[in-house]
């Protein structure tokens, strides 16, 4: 069992930047870490993955260039780094953790974090 914990959300103006931080317990982290978000009253949503071992990263096309996802190896951290918000990136952001990126990618992971909202006033 992987349990998986957010931090660092928070409210924040539009053009600003924030990170957001994910740690595991339980196991190391499996293959694929990813970061989603749902918005109220929409679906939940990819935003970004990497893989733990060859550090190969993702992103939706929505947050490319504005959102940057790390690891940290040495502390079994992740972080989402999130520049130029918009009010469009409120939401909850979920960490999860799954055996390939193709299937975190399309939602499919094995471990999901409690979440962390982020919201972006305009």
């Amino acid at each position: 069992q992987v349990h998986l914990v957010e931090s660092g959300g928070g409210l924040v103006q539009v053009g600003d930047s924030l990170t957001l931080s994910c740690t595991a317990s339980g196991r190391a982290f499996t293959d694929t870490v990813g970061w989603f978000r749902q918005a109220p009253g929409k679906e939940r949503e990819f935003v970004s993955a990497i893989q733990w071992s060859f550090g190969r990263t993702y992103y939706a096309d929505s947050v490319k260039g504005r959102f940057t996802i790390s690891r940290d190896s040495a502390k079994i951290m992740v972080y989402l780094q999130m520049n130029s918000l918009k009010p469009e990136d409120t939401a909850v952001y979920y960490c999860a953790s799954g055996m390939n990126y193709p299937a975190v990618i399309a939602g499919r992971v094995d471990y999901w974090g409690q979440g962390t909202q982020v919201t972006v006033s305009s």
